[in-house]
């Protein structure tokens, strides 16, 4: 009954084989929140995969419903003594869409196949796979030590893909439900792949429509060519206000006001950003000048251009298009606020002299910026958790770049939150060949069955503090 005893038990779930037929039926049932077809789907997925893995581990479970949610919520819970402290696991069982007519040969979204050294298909990391893995490294250590040690409550949500809708009311409205310590979970890539991590939040994700209705109908260019004025031009002219020419913001409100705090520098100061095989190459000098990579990516605001259009892009015609739009991202970090985003582009955009553009958030759930500090013990206690089962140092992000619904969990529930994320940057999340190099699912098993060990024993920041 050791901690070593425990992470190899998990490890041998994946030698096994049963890591991956898990893995295998849950990736076969396709979970598309964009879907409205796949509804039936995403309740399937609990009720004939994480409900039964987490009920034979002596979770209670039970479904939870909201009226904004695009499917259910599963809600599991092991209470082993009220008086040990308690962790919340988040996953979700939602995937983007599959994209099938765009994957390499022989690979499809719903199929899992492993080729040279990796797990494809769509879910495989984003997020089946993550929270496959915490749940077998809790199954782990309950076979090892005959108990958790802790008491373990699990949500399992089945719309992030789309932003979560109703998951910030169902967490306010169980507030006492969701009662924990801390909330540990797995999404998101690595710093790199050969470098574990933990990210200590998330970047926001704000999007925005901007357009301009010029008139009604197009006109033909030839009649009406320098007589009416082009949406299209005037569009691309104000975007191009918004940042300079390599991507720097100009509009003071979506940056930080004060800058980037120096606990943030520091943990930052150790966490090189590059590019892997097959990852595309890094521009050094795009977006904030001064800045170190790790710097742009993890602490500071980014504007997008997402998508574009006027006219009829598949088949030009002659005539001046009478519409023209775009669909912007600010991903933002703490101590910006998002409230003030669509205000501020507003008096920028008319500074500018561009009062034809319109302006939207472009849906009603966003996903805001959160940050614990990196010298919270918290943070210091799983650092060094992973640190004693890889022997290496990881690398602790702030936030990650991306967005998850972790303001919900932060804000909302009052936890601090520690994400340890099993994938890794060039893992094609969110497009075609989806995929999970092995090599990192194994050591995932390994690295959270010594955190679900350390939870049991003393010292703990719950039982320190």
């Amino acid at each position: 009954m050791t901690r070593a005893a425990a992470i190899s038990r998990a490890q041998s779930y994946f030698d096994s084989g049963a890591f991956k037929a898990d893995l295998a039926r849950r990736v076969a049932i396709p979970t598309e929140s964009q879907n409205p077809e796949c509804a039936q789907e995403l309740a399937r997925y609990l009720e004939s995969e994480i409900e039964p893995a987490l009920h034979k581990l002596g979770f209670k479970c039970r479904t939870l419903t909201q009226t904004r949610a695009k499917g259910p919520f599963l809600y599991a819970e092991r209470i082993e003594d009220p008086a040990l402290p308690t962790v919340l696991g988040y996953g979700h069982g939602d995937v983007i869409r599959g994209l099938d007519a765009s994957w390499h040969k022989g690979l499809s979204p719903w199929t899992l196949t492993e080729k040279d050294g990796r797990y494809y298909g769509r879910g495989v990391v984003d997020n089946k796979g993550q929270h496959t893995i915490n749940i077998a490294a809790q199954a782990a250590v309950l076979a090892e030590r005959g108990k958790l040690g802790f008491n373990a409550k699990w949500l399992i949500e089945m719309g992030e893909e789309t932003g979560s809708p109703g998951l910030r009311e169902l967490c306010a409205e169980n507030k006492d439900l969701f009662k924990a310590d801390a909330l540990v979970g797995s999404d998101g890539p690595r710093l790199t792949a050969d470098r574990p991590t933990i990210s200590l939040g998330t970047r926001g994700a704000f999007p925005i429509d901007i357009w301009i209705d010029a008139r009604e109908g197009g006109h033909h260019s030839g009649n009406w060519g320098g007589l009416l004025s082009s949406p299209a031009i005037q569009l691309v002219h104000a975007l191009s206000t918004i940042t300079g020419p390599t991507g720097q913001i100009r509009i003071p409100e979506w940056v930080p006001k004060d800058g980037i705090p120096s606990s943030v520098k520091r943990a930052l100061a150790g966490c090189e950003v590059k590019s892997g095989p097959g990852d595309p190459e890094i521009d050094p000098k795009w977006a904030e000048p001064g800045l170190t990579l790790a710097e742009k990516v993890f602490a500071w605001c980014t504007f997008e251009i997402l998508a574009m259009e006027s006219g009829v892009p598949a088949s030009p015609v002659n005539a001046v298009p009478p519409r023209a739009w775009a669909r912007g991202q600010i991903r933002f970090v703490v101590g910006t606020d998002p409230d003030q985003f669509l205000p501020a582009l507003r008096r920028h955009l008319d500074r500018h002299g561009f009062p034809m553009v319109q302006i939207a958030q472009a849906r009603d759930d966003i996903m805001r910026a959160t940050r614990l500090d990196p010298e919270h013990p918290w943070a210091r206690w799983a650092a060094t958790s992973i640190a004693k089962t890889t022997n290496s140092k990881p690398a602790v992000l702030p936030n990650v770049g991306g967005s998850l619904p972790n303001d919900i969990f932060s804000e909302g529930l009052g936890l601090p939150t520690i994400w340890v994320p099993h994938s890794y940057p060039g893992c094609s999340q969110h497009a075609p060949n989806e995929h999970f190099p092995t090599v990192l699912a194994r050591e995932a098993l390994g690295i959270m069955a010594g955190i679900y060990w350390d939870l049991g024993e003393p010292g703990t920041p719950s039982k320190a503090t």
